[in-house]
């Protein structure tokens, strides 16, 4: 049988497999690898973490340049191929569509446990009881945490309130600018708000994000309505108190499904065919007009005959090319997409208050305005920056800032920021180790230690010296009243965090340490790998390049 099967008994686990494949086990061969892998992603990005963390120009693989210390932006360009190391970054991603921010932490925190683990490894404990340490010390540290809050924002309509809350998030990425992203933020959001509900839900997807470049960041702004960066088609260029139509398809003659040949035989017969053509689609927007629409949208193209009549009825057209923008203005319109060319019901019909093409820096862009609070669930924040880059890294930042919103209005309760709850963790973990029995105090311990990762690259970042640095954080929490201090990355010294109103999100926070600890057991827990041989053949040379 095996002989006519073509295998080897004797080849082992190279005659099982195809050949190219790779093959690394034990404690050497891949526990210490992966550890390698983790540790040199986490290197990579931890150096961004902070108000003066550094800014990476990463190059993704269609030329296209990125300058940000956003991680998860960095995370997702860099194309990481190495098992382990992709581990984190999933759980860096997972961190960022849940939360949007601490995805630094995720990957800073996963790394520094890791590299704890290995010293741990080489002092001869085993995985499994390294496993069954971070374990317990996530546990504890998910008790600590509750103990920590120091405020709640319970009213999201308070204005004062929520721009607390997101500021610190604001910080990390647009020092400098927070208060005014916080202000803009707190009041697209709220915009969004359902009227007349105490704890009201926050759909991220109701703020949306357009982006002008040119003058400064200063004169952004929010509009409540869609913004559409793009002209209108026709020579209406503004309506107000308007019914409007959305159309899912094109505004043109409509084409049989079937090829047909038309035989003309001389010139009369082409008049008439041609005039039939124009009168149908003059009939078709008469109807149209006839309901009482002033402004038409349509996601396909528009004919010029089509565009001709349209202007005749003396209606505004706006073609808008994106199905995902085509629906956010049916939920700020309160309309219905038709897909069949003709009049639409007053059911499917939509109203705006005002809309009306705006020149903005030298660019055209239309604007749905509503005026009333149950007209709309959509709000816009009108993004200007003198670069595409810094534009880009504003509009990260407000991402985030919404995400922040949206967590506040799940559960409000707010931790000491600066990494003064990293080391509170650490100091209360350091205390339980030492009343743990058996081999579990270890790793108890180096988990403990982990929590320095932020507090020492606050400090590195800053321009500190992060030995002194620390070890006066330390002496602070060593006093009893010392819970709340944190770096202060102006002074250089430790200071009460909750005072100056530097927070982090209890929620945010909680789920980040668990998927951090998650990726790092499983990194852990890995002992073998295999990689089959990768698909295709050898990449085509590069075309072009030398000198002529």
């Amino acid at each position: 049988m095996a002989k006519s099967m073509a295998f080897n008994s004797a080849a082992g686990l190279g005659g099982m497999l195809k050949d190219g494949h790779k093959h690394y086990e034990g404690i050497h061969g891949a526990v210490l690898k992966n550890i390698a892998a983790a540790k040199a992603i986490a290197a990579m990005v931890t150096t961004s973490v902070g108000p003066n963390g550094m800014n990476k120009l990463v190059v993704n693989h269609l030329e296209k340049i990125f300058v940000t210390s956003d991680c998860a932006t960095i995370i997702s360009e860099l194309e990481v191929a190495h098992p382990a190391a992709k581990l984190l970054a999933m759980a860096a991603e997972t961190q960022d569509s849940e939360h949007g921010d601490f995805t630094n932490f995720v990957i800073s925190f996963a790394g520094e446990l890791l590299k704890n683990a290995e010293d741990l490894i080489r002092d001869g404990l085993h995985t499994a009881e390294i496993v069954s340490g971070y374990q317990l010390a996530l546990q504890k540290t998910l008790d600590i945490l509750p103990t920590l809050v120091v405020r709640t924002i319970d009213n999201v309509r308070d204005s004062k309130e929520l721009a607390d809350g997101i500021r610190s998030v604001l910080a990390t990425k647009q020092l400098g600018q927070e208060d005014l992203l916080a202000n803009l933020i707190v009041q697209a959001c709220q915009l969004t708000f359902k009227p007349n509900v105490p704890h009201p839900a926050m759909n991220k997807d109701s703020v949306r994000i357009c982006k002008l470049r040119g003058g400064n960041i200063n004169m952004s702004n929010v509009v409540k309505g869609m913004v559409i960066a793009r002209d209108c088609e026709g020579h209406i260029k503004h309506v107000t108190n308007a019914k409007v139509i959305v159309f899912g398809c094109g505004i043109e003659a409509s084409s049989t499904e079937a090829k047909g040949t038309v035989l003309i035989k001389n010139a009369e017969e082409l008049l008439n065919y041609n005039k039939s053509e124009e009168k149908k689609l003059e009939e078709v927007i008469a109807a149209v007009a006839a309901t009482g629409v002033k402004l038409v949208i349509c996601n396909g193209s528009i004919s010029e005959m089509a565009l001709h009549f349209l202007d005749k009825f003396n209606l505004m057209v706006l073609k808008v090319q994106s199905k995902f923008d085509l629906r956010r203005i049916c939920d700020a319109l309160k309309a219905t997409a038709v897909v069949r060319l003709g009049p639409a019901t007053p059911e499917e019909m939509g109203e705006v208050n005002c809309a009306e093409v705006r020149e903005v820096a030298g660019r055209k862009v239309t604007v749905l305005s509503q005026t009333l609070d149950e007209d709309t669930s959509i709000s816009t924040i009108v993004v200007r920056a003198s670069t595409e880059h810094m534009i880009n890294d504003v509009e990260r930042a407000l991402d985030d800032g919404i995400s922040a919103v949206k967590t506040i209005c799940r559960d409000g309760r707010m931790l000491p920021g600066a990494g003064a709850t990293d080391l509170e963790c650490g100091k209360r973990l350091k205390a339980y180790a030492d009343a743990v029995q058996g081999l579990d105090q270890y790793a108890i311990r180096k988990f403990a230690e982990a929590f320095d990762v932020i507090p020492r690259t606050l400090a590195d970042n800053s321009g500190c010296d992060s030995t002194a640095t620390l070890h006066g954080l330390h002496l602070a929490h060593a006093d009893a009243a010392g819970v709340n201090m944190g770096f202060d990355i102006e002074d250089g010294k430790p200071m009460d965090a909750a005072a100056a109103g530097i927070y982090d999100l209890y929620a945010t926070k909680v789920n980040a340490l668990q998927l951090a600890v998650d990726a790092a057991l499983t990194v852990l827990r890995v002992d073998t790998i295999v990689m089959s041989k990768p698909a295709g053949g050898p990449k085509a040379p590069k075309q072009g390049g030398g000198d002529e």
